[in-house]
């Protein structure tokens, strides 16, 4: 549940949008690239979101169906336009990011009203994200489905923080959400912003403190720390890779860390395959299109180390 949109993306690498003359055009945004990293690893994966009545919109609920993802919670906003990202890529770890969510996003246009609990109760996973609380009624609409899951099965809240997109402090928002979620998911800077800790293992100690019962610590090219509220710990190394463009890799590492938690796998085991997802996307330029399927996740797994 969350953002979706369309991505803009220069086809040469190291070139300045002021230069570039060429784009590639992908479906993005978090939740939507979640859905699709799923969907790859060959899960049954819906999207609630909202995009505007324009080609571009036509065209994302296009690129979802294609993906294996059912966008029947997916609907039009006819007064706000579908938002575009264009990203400057710049490897190995400069990727500049420029959205387009002008006058609002139509995915912060999502109703508690509209939504379909039945649906979000049977779901066996729900991932929602930090930009959902952004503004209203996207805020109301996603604590609400947070509620509705009354922290049966997992129920993840990703910190997916964006400082562009917010006009306020998020702390009290990201407060609520975490009581309401059983698994937390972040990067040490996001972890900081929703818990003041930016130390991986103070910042799980806090996100578990505020309400989960997993808290998943991304550390970029130190790798991943997860700590469950059973005392469990585990740590995954980065796998290493030839950085092309490194924004989709947290959404692959989500949708991994859906599959291998339906999976029933143990928390090493997730963190492993998880980190191999996000590392493969992270050498790739696309998003949504780069996402990997299971054989291409296995193979990165028996990569020497």
């Amino acid at each position: 549940m969350g953002r979706i949109g369309v991505d803009l993306y220069p086809l040469r690498t190291g070139v300045p949008l002021a230069e570039a003359d060429t784009f590639g055009k992908f479906l993005g945004g978090s939740a939507a690239n979640v859905a699709v990293a799923a969907a790859r690893l060959g899960r049954r994966t819906a999207l609630i979101s909202r995009t505007g009545a324009d080609p571009f919109g036509a065209y994302l609920r296009s690129e979802l169906r294609a993906f294996g993802v059912d966008d029947r919670w997916v609907e039009e906003v006819p007064a706000l336009p579908t938002p575009l990202t264009f990203c400057e890529v710049f490897p190995p770890d400069r990727f500049p990011l420029y959205f387009y969510r002008h006058p609002k996003a139509p995915d912060l246009e999502i109703t508690a009203a509209s939504l379909d609990r039945a649906a979000l109760r049977a779901a066996r996973v729900l991932w929602t994200t930090g930009t959902g609380l952004s503004a209203e009624p996207s805020r109301t609409a996603t604590l609400a489905a947070l509620e509705a899951r009354a922290r049966t099965g997992p129920t993840v809240f990703d910190l997916d923080w964006r400082p562009a997109l917010w006009q306020e402090d998020p702390a009290e928002h990201y407060a609520r959400a975490l009581r309401l979620a059983t698994v937390a998911v972040g990067n040490t800077e996001e972890c900081e912003v929703a818990t003041g800790a930016s130390e991986p293992h103070a910042a799980a100690k806090a996100l578990l403190a505020a309400g989960a019962d997993l808290a998943v610590v991304k550390r970029g090219p130190e790798g991943v720390l997860a700590v469950h509220r059973d005392g469990t710990t585990a740590e995954a190394a980065p796998l290493k890779v030839d950085v092309v463009n490194g924004l989709g890799a947290g959404d692959a590492f989500g949708g991994a860390l859906c599959h291998g938690l339906l999976a029933g796998w143990d928390l090493p085991r997730i963190l492993r395959y998880a980190n191999a997802a996000g590392a493969l996307v992270a050498s790739r330029l696309a998003c949504s299109a780069a996402m990997p399927h299971p054989d291409e996740v296995e193979e990165a797994l028996s990569w020497p180390r």
